[in-house]
């Protein structure tokens, strides 16, 4: 949440975060417009996973029903999940009492596209290595043995990712 001078002033008002394209049907409105919500840039959607967004059910609705449909998949549950109630598994799953949720895993269990923290950089599990994230983008490799690390993105998505989810990855991971 920002104010009216456009700082942020907490860390989040509600449990929906989205991630949503760009553009949608020529909409248009003020990044951190007064009253609304504060947009934020990843740099690509595992990224956003990693922080605990999940896809926008309008602007990005097949990713939505795709995640959706991994949800189902993953919670065994008698119909497909609504927004809400993916939400608030969600939230619980990442963030607690303001603090960033985190648990611990062995790196051979984990699907492409979870993020983990190794020697202090976040990283994305890609095929048999592990790529350096950057705001620019990946830029090295690393192969580690198999070790436990901390898992950064939140159990419920890397769940997905483990039911066919294929997060949308930048460019410069799939060059290494």
């Amino acid at each position: 949440m920002h104010s009216s001078d456009r700082e942020i002033v907490r860390s989040y008002k509600s449990r929906r975060w989205i991630t949503c394209v760009l553009e949608f049907k020529g909409r248009y409105r003020k990044v951190m417009s007064e009253g609304r919500y504060t947009e934020l840039f990843f740099l690509d959607e595992a990224t956003a996973f990693a922080a605990g967004h999940r896809p926008c059910a309008e602007c990005r609705r097949e990713r939505y029903n795709a995640f959706r449909d991994a949800w189902w998949l993953r919670s065994k549950g008698e119909r497909r999940p609504f927004a809400d109630e993916m939400d608030l598994e969600l939230h619980a799953a990442r963030v607690d009492k303001g603090n960033k949720v985190t648990y611990e895993a062995a790196l051979s269990s984990l699907p492409d596209g979870a993020f983990v923290r190794v020697e202090g950089g976040a990283h994305l599990v890609c095929r048999d290595a592990l790529l350096l994230w950057t705001p620019e983008g990946y830029t090295s490799k690393y192969r580690p043995q198999d070790v436990v690390v901390t898992v950064l993105t939140p159990k419920p998505i890397v769940e997905c990712f483990r039911e066919g989810y294929v997060p949308q990855i930048h460019s410069s991971g799939h060059s290494r």
